[in-house]
Order: C-alpha cells, then structure tokens, then sequence
C-alpha cells in the first residue's frame, strides 16, 4: 500500500508536530533539522522546503501556541472591568496549570520548550512574550485601569507597571513545578486548591480590595462568603 500524499498545509503541520517534542527534550542547538526530518518521515530537503530555517520552524512553534484558540480569541472581545481582569487571571492559571486552552499534553511541551529556551538563547522565550505583549497584555491593563476607576483598588494601591508579568510568573512557576512525574513543590492542598488561593494571591497583588474578590471569586464553601457572577464575561 502507498501512503496517500499529504498537503503542504498538512504537511507543515506534521513537521512542526514531529519538531516540537525534540526541541522540548533537547533545545534549539541540539536539534538537527536531520533529526527533525526523520521524526517526521521527510528528507532535510524537503523540509527545507517549508521551513527554510530552524528560526522559520520555531516561529511556527509559537504560532501554534499562542494563535487560532477561540477561547483566546475571545478575550479580546471583552471590556475591560474588574470581572474581565479577574477572568483573564484565573484563566492564564488554568491555561499554564490545566491546559484549559487546547491539548494538556502539548501545552507540557510547550513548558518544557519555555524552560529551554531560558537555558539557551532566549529566541523561543522572546517569541511568545512578544506576542503576548501585543496580544493579551493591553487587555489586561486596560482592565486594571477600569478596576480602579471602578473603585475596585485599595486605595493607595501602588502597582507596579510590571504587574501583569508578575502574575504571568505566578501561574508558569506552579505549571514548571508540575512538569516531574513527581511535582517538586509540596503545596498543602488539591491543585484546584492551590489554583484557586493562587489566583486570590494575585488578585491582592494587583491591589483589588477585598470586598472585589469577594464579588468576582468563587469562594470555595469552605472559607465562607458568597459569589456573585453577574459582572463575569460569560
């Protein structure tokens, strides 16, 4: 039997599939293309075809992850308020921690090419933030500033202009701590748990008060208090 010929949209796609768990174990520099080739059962020259460069194949890389999810296509369909901040952070959680958005597994190996990519030069890294940057980030400032027009902010409150990034930090470091068979960190709780004090963690780091996060978290039973949903982006 002959195997059915693939489209150049198809074949791409395989490429970069076969691409992206080498370059999460071993790197950028130590990835050959031939290596890369052979994983995804094509010759160097055709995958020079598609991919001029292992630079062109790691665009795609990024490409893949951070475009084309309709979850994340929502969020720019949302107006900046205190329950589109407060939505944008437990949902970067659940992204980096669950991998709510798209397939858990790929988003692992997507952790595992960041991590690399902070051992080696930064391109992968650099890649992503920048697209978050111009993708996800003014949302999310735009939302602080409706929060504390709102009055949603202690007063005083002094945020930092990095502040999305730190909560940024947050969510990765729980994820990295999850990438061993056996997690690294002994957090207390299950990790709905620990997502959720996370994401409270945070929402007090940005400086909501906590009469706002009271208002827009669920609370779980156990703590007390009660949830009121009705400013949340559906």
């Amino acid at each position: 039997m002959t195997r059915a010929r693939l489209g150049a949209e198809e074949r791409r796609k395989a490429i970069v599939e076969a691409a992206m768990p080498l370059f999460a174990q071993k790197g950028f520099a130590g990835t050959t293309t031939r290596e890369i080739a052979r994983a995804a059962c094509v010759s160097e020259a055709l995958l020079f075809q598609h991919f001029p460069s292992k630079a062109a194949l790691y665009q795609a890389i990024v490409a893949r992850g951070c475009e084309g999810d309709p979850e994340l296509e929502k969020l720019t369909l949302l107006p900046p308020c205190t329950a589109t901040l407060v939505h944008m952070t437990r949902l970067m959680l659940e992204h980096f921690v669950l991998g709510a958005l798209g397939d858990p597994k790929e988003r692992e190996v997507q952790h595992r090419l960041m991590l690399n990519s902070f051992l080696e030069d930064g391109v992968y890294a650099r890649l992503v933030c920048a697209w978050v940057t111009e993708q996800v980030r003014p949302l999310y400032e735009a939302s602080m500033a409706a929060a504390a027009a709102a009055g949603d902010l202690r007063p005083g409150a002094d945020v930092s202009p990095d502040a999305f990034w730190f909560a940024e930090h947050v969510a990765a470091m729980i994820a990295y701590a999850r990438l061993p068979s056996v997690p690294t960190v002994p957090y207390e709780g299950s990790i709905e748990v620990v997502i959720r004090d996370a994401l409270r963690f945070i929402l007090r780091g940005l400086g909501l008060t906590d009469t706002a996060i009271a208002r827009h978290v669920d609370p779980d039973p156990a703590v007390g208090g009660t949830a009121n949903n009705d400013e949340a982006p559906a």
